[in-house]
């Protein structure tokens, strides 16, 4: 819609000053803006335009004294190859860089500058701090978009920089303080808005008509033309000479100089003037502007900064749900509707200079330390512990078990005292599994599911006592003295006792911890991991514990499905318990305690792996390590494009199982023998007494046996020297007496040879070697160029490594079915006729039944294949998969929070 006089604009309404905020994103922002400009000046008003976009876009079109540019650049949009190619993680960093670094100097300078012009409209498209310096300045704003930053690197955060989720946040918030939306035709969701008025298209003057346009491109009237003119997210697309029905022409804006199109595609030149291959007309934008800075109030309703903030981020995810399931959904946005309910900011504006937490309330805790990081599960846990006080129904509860834990928990804390909260995730073994104990490189990712452990410590005359405990301690007759008691949520899937206790003097033996040997037959019928850890801290560190010590742990790390829970309760329960007693005790450090915990007193001879992803890792990273012991060489970003997802076979893994501990048993027989065959060669390749030599060896080649005749780990050995020496040379197996017979120990401190059995040896002698060189290889292809090659070898690596666990004989039904139900997926006609999106499985950790992981390109064609897979699992066995997605971060990432209930509550 055109603007004329009949229309009521003209400059005998008022002078008004308008301040109009262009994104830094291109130019077509700005070439829109140019028509709203020329109409607001035609009716008589000044406008400042701040923008980074060059002064010509501006002047070339509008030659007036009410004009003013000014150069500054506000936030910078999309970094980009071409109009279809996206670097999410670049724009992430190159706005914090842009706005949110320097955000305290930039507001403070345009909320003076808005003052001094005296500005009687703030206009944005779509700048967001426009809107948060307007709203300080005391003036009205109005943003004219269809689309907003918030949603757009939404998606960015999601697919590649999750670390970057508070500038969403803030975004959002930035346009809560707009006063309505002025929403432009093409929109995509914009829930930040909560108010909108819908206008017309508005788009720049024709200067050539639709006749004069055909003409200079060869293209005749009766020719059917289609435009495409996308930028600002990544497409993916491959444009094909079929897409378009026969007789049409498709001109493609923005096309890099490399891409090749099929013929009937036209590539335009970079500064076509797109208004003349569009149907183009004004519209009543400036009626709007104009009606809004003299006082009219064109919004429906008015609602608070916090409510147009919570619909934003509730909403905004609500919109790209996949009916049935999430995808790509962050916790940290699904969760917020209960977030915001009581708060009037984001959670970066409870951030003080220096980067610390100041105290924070939630509805039912005061956090005196630490940091929630937006994970919803933190919030349920707290929410969970808050609740421990109310009276329980047991009409509506149907588990009785469910209802003694609360009753037991409901009475395990004192209010008036500080809790002590950490938390702990899984994790998915991607590369490295088995091979950890043999001092490979692995590749492990935390997982979304958590142990959460909440720790109180209190004087053991204060502390309250169950009725047992307090009758036990009655019968020695020795008044208070300190007590362990420990409540675990959903004990019941375990088949453990809901609860446990015990006298802290207990883990005495004189003026000594008990031994390990004598923890594990204690424990071995209850909570041995977060006991455990206790006895682990008073042996190894000489921690002496004289306060009585209540815990809850409630994880939702599934049990045996490979996934880790034991080391995430082991992770959490030591960090919890460390910061209630005010251990400082590094990540690295709490990893290899709690491997102890897992040795000595689990009786499980695992790596430590596990426990070191738990404690150090990092979300939406690999961490690498190199397990000779434990040393962290880095955390690897997941590249945008890739993603993992875990699917569980439904059959019970247990790291204890004989079948982990035997092949691990056969490893190390493995490494004697090479160890041994290496030594005899050497003797006979040194001088006698005599100076014969008798067998001739290069200087070089006797420098590499000396090396292997004390090789410390099997991973150290390549696998060019194990084929050429020492795999034909190692038996297939050998009886365990034959072996000590000859050998006399295998030098594994945490396993046990039995004389009576067989251990395999060749195999899991085998698997380590290779797979230290397939973990090192998955590594490097992950930070080379994406491609679909790229992903088929990250795949054929996983294959793999699958492949070398069934002939370690760590195999099971489950877990082959699901890796052969990937490579269907993979290699089906769809697939192959299309791009492909999954490209590998392998079965994880311990192997024998537990987790497979699945490698494919991130969008969500994979995800509907994972779910696809899921179902077809359950046609085949009854069994409906848990698919595990997403990642959070390890306990040291985490830190730990330090609660207490406010003075107010009862």
């Amino acid at each position: 819609m055109r603007i004329d006089e009949s229309d009521g604009v003209s400059a005998s309404r008022k002078h008004l000053v308008f301040a109009y905020y262009v994104t830094g994103h291109g130019f077509g922002h700005a070439t829109r803006v140019v028509e709203v400009v020329r109409n607001l000046i035609l009716a008589g008003h000044d406008v400042h335009v701040v923008t980074g976009a060059p002064d010509f876009v501006f002047t070339s079109e509008i030659q007036s004294p009410r004009l003013f540019i000014r150069k500054v650049l506000l936030d910078c949009g999309a970094v980009q190859a071409d109009a279809l190619t996206v670097d999410r993680l670049a724009s992430l960093e190159k706005y914090s860089e842009t706005a949110v670094k320097p955000r305290e100097s930039i507001l403070a300078t345009e909320i003076e500058w808005l003052n001094s012009i005296k500005a009687d409209l703030v206009v944005s498209d779509v700048v967001p701090v426009a809107c948060r310096a307007a709203a300080d300045a005391g003036i009205r704003s109005v943003c004219v978009t269809n689309f907003s930053w918030d949603f757009i690197y939404a998606e960015y955060v999601m697919a590649a920089g999750n670390h970057h989720r508070s500038i969403v946040w803030q975004i959002a918030e930035d346009y809560s303080h707009c006063e309505f939306l002025i929403r432009l035709p093409g929109y995509c969701p914009m829930p930040a808005f909560r108010d909108v008025i819908d206008v017309p298209l508005v788009v720049r003057r024709l200067h050539k008509t639709r006749k004069e346009a055909r003409k200079e491109l060869g293209i005749s009237n009766d020719v059917k033309l289609v435009i495409l003119n996308f930028g600002g997210q990544p497409s993916g697309w491959k444009l094909k000479e079929e897409y378009l029905p026969s007789g049409w022409l498709c001109l493609v804006c923005g096309a890099s100089d490399s891409q090749e199109l099929p013929p009937n595609f036209i590539k335009l030149a970079k500064d076509a003037y797109t208004p003349d291959l569009i149907a183009a007309s004004d519209c009543m934008l400036a009626h709007i502007l104009q009606e809004t800075a003299i006082g009219k109030n064109y919004a429906s309703d008015k609602f608070s900064g916090a409510r147009r903030l919570r619909d934003a981020i509730v909403l905004g995810y609500q919109l790209q749900r996949v009916p049935g399931r999430d995808i790509s959904i962050p916790e940290w946005y699904s969760s917020a509707e209960n977030e915001l309910n009581k708060s009037t900011g984001s959670p970066t504006t409870q951030i003080i200079e220096n980067g610390s937490l100041t105290s924070i309330c939630t509805d039912d805790f005061e956090i005196l330390h630490g940091d929630l990081q937006g994970l919803p599960d933190t919030k349920s846990f707290l929410k969970s512990l808050a609740e421990l006080d109310t009276v329980y129904d047991s009409e509506k509860n149907s588990e009785k078990r469910q209802m003694r834990e609360h009753k037991a928990a409901a009475g395990l804390f004192n209010w008036e005292e500080d809790i002590y909260v950490a938390r702990a995730p899984g994790r998915l073994d991607v590369m490295g599994g088995i091979a950890d104990y043999s001092g490979s490189l692995v590749l492990q990712m935390p997982i979304k599911e958590a142990c959460h452990v909440a720790v109180q410590r209190n004087h053991a005359s204060k502390h309250r006592l169950w009725k047992h405990a307090q009758a036990r301690q009655n019968a020695k007759g020795q008044g208070p003295t300190p007590v362990l008691q420990i409540v675990s949520y959903g004990s019941e899937l375990s088949n453990r006792g809901p609860t446990f206790d015990m006298d802290l003097s207990d883990f005495m033996d004189g003026e000594m911890p008990i031994s390990y040997d004598k923890a594990k037959t204690y424990f071995a019928q209850d909570p041995s991991q977060k006991v455990g850890t206790i006895l682990v801290l008073m042996t190894e560190l000489g921690v002496r514990f004289e306060d009585s010590i209540s815990m809850l742990v409630s994880s939702a790390v599934p049990e045996g499905k490979g996934v880790s829970s034991s080391a995430s309760v082991e992770v959490a329960s030591m960090s919890a318990i460390a910061a209630a007693h005010g251990l400082s005790i590094s990540p690295r450090d709490i990893a290899l305690l709690c491997q102890k915990v897992e040795n000595h007193i689990v009786g499980a001879p695992c790596g430590v792996m596990d426990q070191m992803t738990s404690a150090c890792g990092e979300p939406n990273k690999l961490l690498a390590m190199v397990c000779q012991p434990a040393e962290v060489i880095g955390l690897v970003e997941i590249p945008s494009h890739i993603r993992f997802w875990g699917i569980d076979s439904g059959i019970r893994h247990s790291v204890g199982g004989a079948d982990y501990g035997s092949v691990r048993i056969g490893a190390f027989m493995g490494r004697k023998m090479i160890k041994s065959i290496a030594s005899s060669t050497l003797s006979r390749s040194l001088p006698t007494a005599n100076g014969l030599i008798h067998d001739e060896l290069e200087d070089h080649s006797v420098d590499l046996i000396k090396a292997e005749a004390s090789l410390d780990y099997l991973c150290n050995l390549s696998p060019h020297r194990y084929e050429a020496l020492y795999a034909k040379m190692l038996p297939e197996s050998i009886l365990g007496e034959t072996f000590l017979e000859k050998y006399i120990d295998h030098n594994d401190a945490v396993t046990i040879i039995d004389e009576k059995r067989t251990y395999v040896v060749r195999a899991p002698a085998n698997h380590p070697i290779y797979e230290n060189f397939r973990v090192k290889a998955f590594k490097a292809l992950l930070t080379s160029t994406s491609s679909d090659e790229q992903l088929t070898a990250l795949g054929e690596l996983l294959y793999q490594c699958h492949y070398s666990y069934s002939a370690c004989g760590l195999g099971s039904d489950g877990t082959d079915r699901l890796v052969r139900l990937v490579q269907e997926m993979q290699h089906g006609k769809p697939s192959k006729s299309e791009d492909g999106t999954l490209y590998g499985a392998k079965i994880t950790g311990g192997g024998s039944g537990g987790t497979v992981c699945v490698i494919g390109r991130n969008c969500l064609r994979s995800s509907q294949q994972i779910l696809e897979i899921q179902h077809r699992y359950k046609g085949g066995t009854g069994y409906l998969p848990f698919i595990f997605e997403g990642s959070s971060p390890g306990s040291g990432k985490f830190g730990y929070l330090r609660i207490r209930r406010p003075v107010s509550r009862s």
